[in-house]
């Protein structure tokens, strides 16, 4: 499997299929093509920039817009996208994505969530949590975790991280700080299996 971070919480999943999760306004990923599926977490802009997407999708006739719930309203001027919910099952390629999840972590106190969902690909391989903290049911090879964010802090990305206990955790959702190469080396000084990829660079992270 290789995984091309492309900026914040989007990256390039290259398994069974070519999977491009969360091209948000943070991110770089107009030029990706011969994509299989477009999946979404969440409906904020920094997982989702629509105008892009739209050209995006166009650029991709082929590929599938797959969205959360709540997401859903903010996508239906796009020609067409699944709406999906915890335990749904896709297959794209070769590849399967099973939809976890339920609520964007909390930001503070009783401020309204929204739906979010997890993407596991290929029964464990790779997990992307949006944002969120959840532990999937199964072991997880490669875990994308974010290292920055108003509803998160450093240590609770650590907990996370031994929680699911993957062979490799990703860094993401950096993109708004000025120094991520600081929140990414503090995160490896308590989970060591942290791998930092070069954004744009595609990485082999197989076993």
């Amino acid at each position: 499997m290789k995984l091309t971070h492309l900026g914040h919480a989007c990256l390039l999943v290259e398994a069974g299929a070519r999977l491009l999760v969360d091209p948000g306004t943070l991110s770089d990923f107009d030029g990706v093509r011969e994509l299989d599926a477009v999946l979404v977490t969440h409906q904020h802009p920094d997982h989702l920039d629509v105008a892009r997407v739209a050209a995006l999708m166009a650029a991709n006739p082929h590929a599938s817009l797959v969205v959360d719930a709540d997401t859903a309203a903010t996508v239906a001027g796009l020609p067409s996208h699944v709406v999906v919910e915890p335990g749904d099952r896709l297959r794209f390629g070769e590849s399967t994505v099973d939809v976890l999840g339920g609520l964007h972590a909390a930001v503070y106190g009783d401020v309204p969530g929204c739906t979010n969902a997890g993407y596991l690909v290929d029964e464990g391989a790779f997990f992307h949590p949006g944002d969120s903290f959840l532990v999937p049911p199964s072991d997880v090879d490669v875990l994308a975790v974010a290292v920055d964010g108003p509803w998160l802090k450093l240590a609770e990305a650590v907990d996370y991280v031994r929680a699911v206990d993957p062979r490799v955790a990703v860094p993401m959702h950096e993109g708004e700080t000025t120094d991520p190469a600081k929140y990414c080396g503090m995160l490896a000084a308590f989970a060591p299996q942290t791998r930092r990829l070069v954004r744009g660079t595609s990485t082999d992270v197989r076993r």
